[in-house]
């Protein structure tokens, strides 16, 4: 007489499965109505926390489905597999949030000039929904230096219009928008057009040899530095959106004129919430980085 072995069937395996496959849905939708639909931020983080919640509920499904499999030969390891596979999307973009959360300070607004940041053309507005936030204090500026002590403003040896051209190109090439500008009437051409037209006689200009720019440390910042700071520049406002997640930063870029040399500030902040997980610093180093290549040859700065 023959025997029959009727295996027993996890319950859990096949329900982390469902689960972690809506997960992985639920992220992926949430992401791309928020990259290329109307899908408002606040409400982006609160679908993606409770992805990452059902992918985490999966993860501990497949758990117990894989103990059952291990214990008892209970059947539903392969889709305790599909789940931790589906999971593993949503509970990377979570951890990730997570840890970026808890080990950097919770500022939203960077600026290279922690004692004088620039002043906005215009003043960004959002409706933060749940995502509150308070203003910035020089508490928030104290930390950003203990965090990003790195973060400084750039000194170029050249003339104004010189650093302002590439101060543009390198904004496109970064994915900046520029929406307001002033202090010069020459920022709508555009620095991959070329040179502007000479006028008759400006032949020797155009063939005198080009000043290298250098970064150098900024000087002390006494009333008299301050005057001539405040006496010829070029700000410019822009706005940008990370390439994955598409949220949204508002960067002003301040060029003050000092002598034979042009200063470059950069201040960047998110557009919602307290805690900016440290995008708003990542976003003016590398552009400043960026600047550096471009005028120098060279990172850094």
């Amino acid at each position: 007489m023959a025997i029959r072995f009727d295996r027993p069937v996890s319950g859990a395996a096949r329900f982390s499965r469902l689960l972690g496959a809506f997960s992985l849905v639920l992220a992926l939708a949430v992401l791309i109505a928020h990259r290329f639909g109307g899908l408002a931020t606040p409400y982006l983080v609160l679908l993606l926390i409770a992805a990452a919640g059902c992918g985490l509920l999966a993860a501990m499904l497949a758990a117990v489905g894989l103990r059952s499999l291990w214990m008892t030969g209970a059947e539903g390891g392969l889709a305790a597999l599909a789940a931790l596979i589906y999971a593993a999307f949503p509970l990377g973009i979570g951890a990730f949030a997570v840890e970026r959360y808890m080990t950097l300070p919770d500022i939203y607004d960077v600026s290279t000039d922690p004692v004088s940041a620039p002043d906005w053309l215009s003043t960004p507005k959002s409706d933060q929904i749940w995502l509150k936030r308070n203003l910035v204090t020089p508490e928030d500026r104290e930390k950003q230096l203990a965090a990003y002590p790195e973060l400084t403003g750039r000194r170029y040896e050249g003339a104004l219009d010189r650093v302002l051209e590439a101060v543009r190109k390198v904004a496109k090439q970064s994915g900046f928008v520029i929406v307001r500008s002033t202090g010069t009437s020459e920022l709508d051409r555009d620095p991959e057009d070329g040179p502007a037209k000479l006028e008759p006689g400006d032949e020797a200009v155009a063939d005198a040899p080009g000043i290298i720019p250098v970064p150098t440390p900024r000087p002390y910042d006494d009333d008299v530095a301050k005057l001539i700071r405040g006496a010829n520049g070029v700000t410019l406002q822009a706005t940008n959106r990370t390439l994955i997640l598409g949220l949204r930063f508002d960067i002003l870029i301040r060029l003050r004129e000092e002598a034979e040399t042009t200063f470059v500030d950069i201040r960047v902040a998110s557009r919602y919430g307290q805690h900016d997980l440290g995008f708003s610093a990542e976003i003016a180093g590398d552009y400043l980085k960026a600047l550096d290549a471009e005028l120098l040859g060279i990172a850094g700065g």
